[in-house]
């Protein structure tokens, strides 16, 4: 899962640490030829301007007196250039002072290159720009300016600083499900929405077996009454799990489908109503104006957008373009274990503000596991070897 990526990411971090050697070293260069030549300069032999001035001609000695002092001459600032005229700056001395206490500065220029060579990888893997450019700016403010011993190893560093900056992006409003599921009120109402296709059904099977296992009841209810045979699709996993099932006859109510599945599940001591929807594009007014019905009548827990991770920033987009129309809480993202590129799982969260709550990794009912961005990043940037 998400392969291409973790290759990409790995690149990123070896050249990174072999530019912030190279840089390191040169630093190291510098700071021992000044040393040499401040050694240098000590050793040598100390005029005598006593002697010479009692052996000079009075008259010249005299004559070469000036009482107008060039100003410029007597400036006591010291010349901040190199032997071939480019400015040294207090950043060359910065970094000599640090060597010589046995540490290496990371500067800006050590990671112009290898930050190119990231954002590009990020772009080719389908993340969104946005959240290209937060991630590299997490990077360089955790790694310019930071010192390290020169025992420790920058892999370490660029690894360290990646890791925070991913993290960041993933874990944006991410909330523990089952908590949430646990401490609210009976029945919980959750919501399925997303466009045609994407496994919205499948995923509200896969989530009744995932709450079946933890001890949660659920009923489904079909409030997909737009399309002809989704009554027979989702009836299909109803019996396979032996779950109940609320539908009514194609083009009925939405909202009534899936008020009567709260009703059933309050009558029945039921934990959890899955109601399906029927898939939708942002801009299907009709469709968007039946969720909003079912907003108002429903008034579900939480409402879950559906996408597939292999539709990289397609499904970026639509997850945002959801949220700005109907609100939702967190998404799924199916068909995770096909998606070599990564780039929806990086972004959704980040671009919409709602976590990602669920993967979708498989055609079984047990193929979905919870979104963790902390065990996301480790794999990602776990041993290349």
């Amino acid at each position: 899962m998400f392969d291409g990526l973790k290759d990409k990411l790995s690149s990123f971090r070896k050249d990174a640490a072999e530019e912030v050697e190279e840089k390191a070293e040169e630093a190291e260069a510098e700071a021992e030829a000044e040393a040499d030549a401040e050694a240098d300069a000590s050793a040598e032999p100390e005029a005598e301007p006593a002697a010479e001035a009692a052996t000079a001609d009075p008259e010249d000695a005299a004559a070469d007196v000036d009482t107008d002092v060039d100003e410029t001459e007597a400036d006591p600032t010291p010349d901040l250039t190199d032997d071939d005229g480019s400015s040294s700056g207090p950043g060359r001395f910065k970094r000599a002072a640090a060597f010589a206490t046995g540490k290496v500065i990371i500067e800006e220029e050590d990671l112009e290159q290898p930050l190119q060579d990231l954002e590009l990888a990020l772009l080719s893997s389908d993340v969104e720009m946005s959240v290209a450019d937060r991630i590299l700016d997490a990077v360089r403010e955790k790694m310019v300016g930071e010192t390290r011993a020169q025992v420790e190893t920058t892999n370490q560093l660029v690894t360290d600083a990646l890791h925070d900056a991913l993290v960041e992006v993933i874990s944006v409003g991410q909330f523990d499900f089952e908590q949430r599921i646990a401490e609210a009120d009976k029945p919980v109402t959750v919501v399925f929405t997303g466009v045609n296709g994407v496994g919205k059904t499948t995923s509200i099977a896969k989530l009744s077996r995932w709450l079946e296992e933890r001890g949660y009841s659920t009923v489904l209810a079909n409030g997909d009454t737009y399309r002809a045979g989704a009554n027979e699709q989702i009836r299909e996993h109803a019996e396979a799990l032996d779950r109940k099932l609320i539908a009514h006859e194609q083009g009925g109510d939405p909202a009534a489908v899936i008020y009567d599945g709260v009703e059933y599940a309050e009558a029945n001591d039921i934990d959890v109503v899955l109601g399906d929807t029927a898939g939708r594009l942002h801009t299907s007014n009709d469709l968007m104006a039946q969720l909003e019905k079912i907003d108002r009548v429903v008034d579900p827990d939480l409402t879950l957008f559906v996408d597939e991770a292999v539709a990289g920033q397609d499904a970026v987009r639509r997850a945002q373009e959801f949220n700005d129309a109907a609100a939702i809480d967190g998404s799924i993202l199916t068909k995770a274990d096909a998606d070599s590129s990564g780039g929806a799982a990086i972004s959704i969260a980040y671009v919409t503000g709602k976590p990602i709550l669920f993967l979708g990794v498989g055609q079984g009912y047990d193929d979905i596991q919870l979104f963790d961005p902390e065990e996301l990043v480790d794999s990602l940037l776990g041993d290349d070897e």
